[in-house]
């Protein structure tokens, strides 16, 4: 009987260190994967980088001066209570995806500027630079023409389908700008598109102010700019991804 038994205790023996190993390997693999996804997350999010701190002003000065006059850091948002004038980064930046959270106050009116040529005979920002246009649709107290809402290529592009969320709360703004082509998406949602130097392109800016602007939209590289329109406006959670 016990001659007959050994087998069988072999056999068991052998399956539970089977059952060990396999279990170890997964255990493994399981790690690996897991520190693999882990690394991979956060190769994606170093890609971002950071416009502002949520803290301080570090990265901004007002255009054409040093250091930020006015703009002020309080709960984690950058804001002008109007009248400060516009700040720009101190890097330039040339192919990238921006992403930004604002916040205009009721009637009020601002702007996210990119590509922007500093430049002491640019007395200010907007004659170099494209805008995303920041506002309050349903307030403003003057009439608003077509391409002049949220999420507008300022005066020169409709925007499609916008449904901003109303003045006094926050909003999700989004510019991807990969060589000419350039997106502007809000909540989520792509508004406009166009492509600088276009055919289309150089009909609208003939047609409109930017007409007599030399160098407006001419750049390949430039700086992000944050509009002091003269009213209350507040960004956080600005960063971006150069492609």
């Amino acid at each position: 009987m016990k001659m007959k038994k050994i087998p069988h205790l072999l056999f068991t023996i052998l399956t539970i260190l089977l059952f060990s190993c396999s279990a170890e390997k997964t255990s493994t693999d399981t790690n690996v994967t897991e520190e693999s996804n882990a690394e991979s997350a956060t190769t994606i999010e170093e890609n971002w980088i950071s416009l502002f701190d949520g803290t301080s002003t570090a990265g901004w000065h007002t255009y054409l001066k040093d250091g930020v006059e006015g703009w002020y850091v309080q709960d984690g948002m950058l804001i002008t209570d109007g009248g400060n004038g516009d700040i720009v980064t101190d890097k330039e930046f040339e192919n990238f995806e921006l992403e930004f959270e604002y916040n205009i106050a009721p009637e009020g009116n601002s702007g996210m500027f990119f590509k922007i040529i500093e430049d002491e005979q640019y007395k200010v920002t907007y004659v170099t630079a494209p805008e995303y246009q920041i506002i309050d649709d349903e307030n403003y107290p003057q009439e608003l023409k077509p391409a002049q809402r949220t999420a507008a290529n300022y005066d020169l592009h409709i925007p499609v389908e916008a449904q901003p969320n109303p003045a006094g709360t926050f909003n999700n703004g989004k510019i991807v700008v990969d060589k000419n082509k350039v997106e502007h998406w809000l909540n989520d949602k792509l508004i406009v598109t166009y492509e600088i130097g276009s055919e289309d392109w150089k009909q609208r800016v003939a047609e409109s102010k930017f007409a007599e602007m030399e160098a407006y939209a001419k750049a390949t590289k430039g700086k992000i700019g944050l509009q002091d329109h003269g009213d209350k406006v507040m960004f956080r959670k600005i960063r971006i991804k150069e492609l």
